[in-house]
């Protein structure tokens, strides 16, 4: 008789999979678990690069899960998230796991979540109680921690604001920062071998750009957008490395924009769809910041010691090194910004910088987790009820 714990795991968006990779890499090892895969999302659409392919050379994939129309439009991913509860409901069915694990907000995953629910199979929530205030994720987030059983996330004050979300504070585990953990284990690149995979030299100055919507702001990415590169039109003797847009609202309307860039400066500027992991990761050994919205540049720049120019409200409330600076999306702030980033004081502080998001030990405690829990009973919860003055 099997006895292995069914682990089902999703992945939907490049960014997501790196984070959860030595998660996989651990419970496949596992001769007490057995790993279930599920890919959907942006991994399966050709505009996106297919990386579902790079997924296969590591793991077996239980199922895929095609959800993406194409369209970028408020109805379109609607119209993603009805279809993907339809598939994992089905899958569910047949795989049959012991619990369902996911990372983050998006809306994929909620479509994954909602469908775990309605089947009575306990959910595990990585990274949760962070805040994104300009960002639909941000009630998405919130929303699958009311769904989940067992909750993993960054820091302490992430813990807390679970609790203070109604969940039992013996089911919370502060893990740390998934993202610290391929830092730490994975044997990234020199100069050359990245310049020769990526078919680009960099320069004396070398910034990474990674831009998303804003989903809570209105018709905002083109405009916002144009200002970032209207600042990076005043730098000198610097190279650009774009990594393109996820499929949310407008996404789209970026990455055509960054082709067009990327056109008009072929000498100093290259655009990828994916980086991938290693080669993302390799990239912040060499470059000055990464500028833009990306969470990356929250959660594993600082462990570079690199600067962060984070623009608009895509990750405010966020807990931020302070490698961070802020910038409004205007062309003054953003060029304010970079002119601080070069500072001799700001590259001073750089040396001394702590990522917040610990040390990268999250797989593991996870997994321990995972495989201690009772999950006959999980599944039926009680309000965690704070005591508050009145």
């Amino acid at each position: 008789m099997n006895t292995q714990r069914k682990i089902c795991i999703v992945t939907a968006t490049r960014a997501e999979y790196g984070l959860l990779y030595w998660l996989l890499k651990k419970i496949d090892a596992d001769k007490g678990l057995s790993l279930e895969l599920i890919v959907t999302g942006m991994h399966l659409s050709p505009e996106f690069g297919l990386t579902y392919k790079e997924i296969e050379k590591e793991f077996h994939i239980n199922k895929k899960i095609e959800i993406l129309l194409s369209s970028d439009t408020p109805v379109g991913l609607s119209k993603s998230m009805g279809l993907a509860q339809i598939g994992f409901a089905e899958a569910f069915e047949e795989l049959r796991p012991d619990i369902v694990v996911v990372l983050g907000d998006r809306y994929e995953i909620f479509s994954a979540a909602s469908a775990a629910m309605i089947a009575r199979i306990p959910l595990a929530h990585i990274h949760g109680g962070e805040a994104t205030q300009g960002l639909v994720d941000e009630a998405i987030r919130h929303s699958l921690t009311k769904m989940s059983h067992l909750h993993f996330c960054a820091t302490e004050t992430y813990r807390k604001r679970i609790i203070q979300l109604g969940e039992d504070p013996s089911r919370v585990f502060n893990v740390g920062g998934m993202g610290i953990e391929s830092i730490k284990n994975l044997s990234l690149l020199s100069k050359e071998e990245l310049e020769d995979s990526i078919g680009f030299k960099l320069g004396k100055k070398n910034l990474l750009v990674t831009f998303h919507p804003v989903t809570l702001e209105k018709d905002t990415a083109k405009h916002h957008f144009s200002r970032l590169l209207q600042a990076l039109d005043t730098l000198c003797d610097t190279h650009i490395i774009f990594t393109k847009a996820n499929s949310d609202t407008d996404g789209r309307v970026i990455n055509a924009m960054i082709d067009e860039y990327v056109a008009k400066h072929p000498k100093n500027t290259i655009a990828f769809t994916s980086l991938g992991q290693l080669r993302y990761l390799s990239a912040l050994q060499y470059i000055d910041a990464v500028v833009g919205n990306s969470s990356s540049g929250l959660l594993e720049a600082p462990s570079f010691h690199i600067g962060t120019i984070n623009i608009g409200d895509r990750q405010k409330g966020r807990i931020k090194a302070k490698s961070v600076i802020d910038a409004q999306p205007n062309a003054l702030s953003i060029t304010n910004a970079l002119k601080t980033l070069y500072s001799q004081e700001f590259q001073d502080k750089l040396k001394n910088i702590q990522n917040p998001y610990g040390k990268g030990e999250g797989s593991e405690k996870i997994i321990q987790v995972l495989k201690q829990s009772d999950l006959d009973t999980i599944v039926k919860k009680s309000f965690y009820d704070i005591e508050v003055p009145l």
